[in-house]
């Protein structure tokens, strides 16, 4: 007797190869049956017009602290998403000291966008080594989840308060890597690292792996690829726009001394920087000369950012910009209301060192969101250079005084300057190189002012009836087979007789992500970008039904991935 007996779908197995009509037959969170099934089982699903693919894997997300108070990972998991991998960047929750939890929360609040109060209260902090971590999470999952072992957390640990400010001595160094060879045997899938300037802490100070030397950083590799089934991730500088020399020189050695694939965030493209591409995509081929492997993540959507002039987002990050939107918020309005201090941030805005933030600078293009003032009623869903043209007004001036009306609370979105065709495709000569993959929804981060965890089903929607320009298979490669081979995951990302069951069936008539919406529901009630899907029929994790009709079932079967048990080893050479 099966479990389920998926009928008539057409099977999308994950490879790239065309898609066929059969049943699926599942028993005890395995794929036992794939084509004519005739066996009888507990639960039959009609699944004819519909398509059963493999669950998505989402390579990139920060649900390390999210799960412990929604174990099912949402909005992920109605996204179709089975299996996560956390720990990115360099920031993880473990291991961890009692006295370094505030710190580790205020650094999280302030570098991916956590709010303080959810981190304070939707989490016991009870924990110290990774594996006590992870025994916490295990058992209680509504979808697959693996982590890698953060450099912050690992610093942190060994130096204490001197993590920040100071480089590590041989015998610190030696500790960082006897506790990550720790951290790795309870189940950690590798290390992650940042350098980029983008990442502070909350005192306002370079995070810890920021005052990391290259010496350390290898030493740490080096530990890596001592075990089964490990991988790297990294975020430097250049990530966000194009790297220099000696960053490409650092991720090759990284790989080539860990033997392990090295994977880093974001590749944005853009045709009105073409040069962008082509450069990122070196940092692979220099890899590979020196018997690296180093792969770019690259989101195949727009996606939405909520900004505002008050609280900390991508503004902070344009040079000459943190220090005026880290005033108090009268001050802060006084400077924003002196048009030679907007000149001279207009005038840093447009600047080279500005890089890929240059993209923000173009105020016309902003669309007013939420408001909070009789002086602003009606503007919501404007576009701000049609106001300001109204008014006969400089964009950026008229920004700044809708802003201040409410506090600068009023919300922003920014109409993206890169959906042009040559754009889309560049895009898509992207998706078939190998030295680049889908993925980078940071999924879990940032949760009031960007909103990539349903990446997936706007993705499939857009190639099924959008744009199409890729194959429905295709498509499906790109989110489950390609994420979990580069990952080793056992068994998973592919529909084959004995793997894991964990898949997606869907309407491809339909699918598709509903807009993003602000809503009030983390610990704390404080606010997050969330979304349902349209079109996802059913999700299985390890053979149970977690979503039905686009609804969570709060069924938790899912695992805690850990390295060597869950994964195999995919080497750099």
């Amino acid at each position: 007797m099966l479990d389920y007996l998926i009928r008539g779908a057409t099977i999308v197995d994950g490879t790239g190869a065309p898609g066929v009509q059969g049943d699926v037959g599942i028993k005890d969170g395995r794929i036992v049956a794939i084509g004519q099934v005739d066996e009888d089982a507990t639960t039959v699903v009609d699944a004819d017009g519909l398509v059963l693919a493999p669950g998505f894997v989402d390579p990139h997300t920060h649900y390390d602290a999210q799960l412990f108070w929604d174990p099912f990972a949402t909005p992920s998991n109605v996204h179709g998403v089975t299996s996560v991998i956390g720990g990115n960047c360099g920031f993880t929750i473990a291991p961890i000291k009692a006295e370094d939890a505030d710190y580790m929360r205020r650094l999280l609040a302030r570098v991916e966008g956590m709010p303080l109060v959810a981190l304070e209260n939707g989490i016991t902090w009870d924990w110290q080594s990774f594996g006590e971590y992870l025994d916490r999470l295990d058992g209680n999952l509504g979808l697959n989840a693996g982590f890698l072992v953060g450099h912050c957390a690992i610093r942190r640990y060994v130096m204490g308060t001197d993590s920040v400010g100071n480089e590590a001595t041989p015998e610190q160094t030696k500790a960082m890597q006897e506790l990550l060879a720790e951290s790795i045997e309870a189940g950690g899938l590798g290390f992650s690292t940042t350098l980029s300037s983008t990442h502070s802490d909350g005192d306002g100070n370079p995070v810890p792996s920021r005052w990391s030397t290259k010496e350390e950083l290898l030493a740490l590799c080096e530990v890596t690829g001592r075990y089964d089934g490990t991988t790297l991730e990294g975020i430097v500088e250049g990530c966000l726009d194009q790297f220099k020399d000696e960053e490409i020189e650092l991720f090759a050695e990284m790989s080539a001394t860990a033997n392990r694939p090295i994977n880093w965030n974001v590749l944005t493209v853009d045709a009105a920087v073409p040069e962008r591409v082509p450069r990122q995509l070196g940092a692979s081929d220099a890899a590979a000369a020196i018997g690296g492997k180093v792969v770019a993540l690259t989101m195949p959507v727009l996606v939405p950012m909520n900004m505002s002039l008050r609280n900390f987002c991508a503004f902070n990050l344009i040079p000459g910009w943190g220090e005026i939107l880290g005033l108090p918020v009268e001050e802060r309005i006084a400077k924003l209301s002196d048009a030679d201090v907007r000149a001279k941030m207009i005038e840093q805005a447009n600047s080279k060192e500005a890089g890929v933030f240059r993209r923000l600078a173009d105020f016309k293009r902003y669309v007013i969101g939420d408001t909070f003032s009789e002086a602003n009623e009606g503007l919501k869903g404007r576009i701000v250079g049609d106001i300001a043209a109204e008014r006969g007004q400089d964009p950026f001036q008229t920004l700044v005084e809708i802003a201040s009306n409410d506090e600068l609370k009023t919300v922003l979105w920014p109409m993206p300057t890169d959906n042009d065709p040559d754009s889309w495709a560049l895009r898509k000569s992207v998706w078939d190189d190998p030295r680049a993959m889908i993925g980078g929804s940071d999924a879990g981060a940032h949760l009031d002012r960007m909103f990539g965890a349903s990446y997936t089903t706007r993705f499939l929607g857009d190639m099924v009836r959008g744009r199409k320009l890729v194959s429905l298979e295709r498509a499906v490669q790109m989110i489950t087979d390609v994420p979990a081979r580069l990952f080793g995951l056992k068994e998973r990302g592919r529909i084959v007789e004995g793997w894991h069951a964990d898949l997606v069936l869907f309407d491809p008539e339909t699918i598709e992500s509903d807009p993003a919406e602000l809503i009030n529901d983390l610990p704390g009630n404080t606010p997050r970008l969330t979304a349902q899907s349209q079109g996802i029929a059913s999700v299985w994790v390890n053979g149970v039904q977690t979503v039905v009709d686009g609804k969570a079932t709060g069924a938790t079967p899912g695992t805690v991935i850990k390295s060597g048990r869950d994964t195999e080893t995919v080497s750099a050479r």
